[in-house]
């Protein structure tokens, strides 16, 4: 019986002899998108395969690293404050917010004190929760990208009780990739686009990358073998100077993506713009309830989100010191930020991307990269520099 571990480490080793084949230049970086992507090259150990002048930059794709501040306390206060029952995907139980010492700072201090806050998996679960107590407000912060508002979308579509809200915190992917883009220095040479975005989206999403900024694009999955035919093609198209949009991972995404997924979000969901944590606001990125799906908007059912955050200080930031946003877009290595691996850990987290399983610091640290990168004052003058451009 033929061993499929050989066959896979045979494929791997293909792609790989056939990068190594290609005249690129001096330095080549290609940017993922996605943190299942980000967290397959970091366990693999891809960047220590491939060849010295291929950089491969985690970009901004962590929906918990993203969500607003503003958002997350609001959760917080909704929880403290009024009689509910608070659900939310787990890892943003743990995500700090920006607060005087002493007050409480993330979900899971909320539920220490007291709040009734209970982690979930699904969307589903927000509504069986609903139906068990139905004398009781429940609130579902719904945070994520398309992947996972999808099936937000859904759940109200099919009808959910009267005492579920949703306090809705979701983001499209594709515009920021787009920022960067329109920016004068994107960082990044190449494009490999996230694979789960794209069975909902369709590749076709992504065609804008090379079919306007002319770089070259290639939709992949989650193994070793597919991100590295996507590499491939996109070095390829680099080598051959021919930018086009190559779906590397055809067994599970389509042009279209899933038609069904996406007259629902349309259906449910207008697109709006939206503020991203410590970014700023990317035109056409947010999701928000539409029509008659308003009823179960949280900021309309409780008084409490109606809170002018403007006397707070360092509303929408990350916490001091933290370089979440620059590791986000791309500017910065997770190991580079000022408190990597010292302040900044995964048992004590400062900032957004070292809580979250697809946050780029979280994902680094877990493959074993634990200490910081020492830089000159001048060498940290010149990232500076460079990082504030966006």
């Amino acid at each position: 019986m033929p061993n499929p571990d050989s066959h896979t480490q045979a494929e791997q080793k293909k792609w790989l002899e056939k990068i190594r084949a290609l005249a690129l230049p001096e330095k080549v970086r290609i940017m993922n998108v996605c943190g299942g992507h980000e967290r397959a090259i970091s366990m693999a150990g891809l960047r220590s395969v491939l060849p010295d002048n291929i950089e491969l930059i985690p970009g901004p794709g962590c929906p918990v690293c993203i969500c607003p501040e503003e958002d997350v306390y609001d959760a917080i206060q909704l929880a403290l404050q009024e009689n509910v029952t608070l659900v939310a995907f787990g890892d943003m139980l743990r995500v700090p917010v920006n607060v005087p010492r002493g007050e409480v700072k993330s979900l899971e201090q909320a539920r220490a004190a007291g709040a009734d806050i209970r982690p979930i998996a699904s969307p589903m679960e927000a509504v069986q929760l609903a139906q068990q107590l139905a004398h009781q407000q429940v609130v579902f912060f719904a945070t994520g990208f398309e992947t996972t508002t999808a099936p937000v979308a859904a759940m109200l579509a099919a009808g959910v009780p009267d005492n579920l809200s949703v306090l809705l915190s979701a983001r499209l992917t594709w515009p920021a990739v787009a920022m960067l883009l329109d920016s004068e220095t994107p960082g990044f040479d190449a494009l490999v686009a996230p694979g789960h975005v794209s069975t909902v989206m369709g590749a076709e999403e992504w065609r804008f990358v090379a079919d306007k900024h002319h770089l070259p694009a290639a939709v992949a999955g989650f193994t070793a073998e597919s991100l590295l035919a996507g590499f491939y093609s996109t070095l390829r198209q680099l080598d051959e100077d021919k930018a086009f949009l190559d779906n590397c991972y055809p067994e599970a995404v389509t042009a279209e993506g899933n038609p069904a997924a996406r007259k629902i979000l349309d259906q449910v969901m207008e697109v709006v713009d939206a503020n991203w944590r410590g970014v700023g606001v990317i035109p056409a990125s947010g999701f928000a309830l539409r029509g008659a799906y308003k009823k179960h908007d949280a900021r309309k059912r409780f008084p409490v989100l109606q809170n002018d955050h403007a006397a707070r200080r360092r509303v929408g930031a990350m916490p001091p010191g933290c370089d979440c946003a620059r590791v986000v877009l791309g500017k910065l290595y997770p190991n580079e930020c000022r408190l990597y691996g010292s302040a900044c850990t995964p048992r004590s987290p400062i900032g957004p991307c070292m809580v979250s399983d697809e946050g780029a610091c979280r994902i680094w640290w877990s493959s074993g990269v634990r200490e910081p990168v020492t830089t000159t004052q001048d060498e940290a003058q010149d990232k500076l520099s460079q990082h504030m451009v966006v």
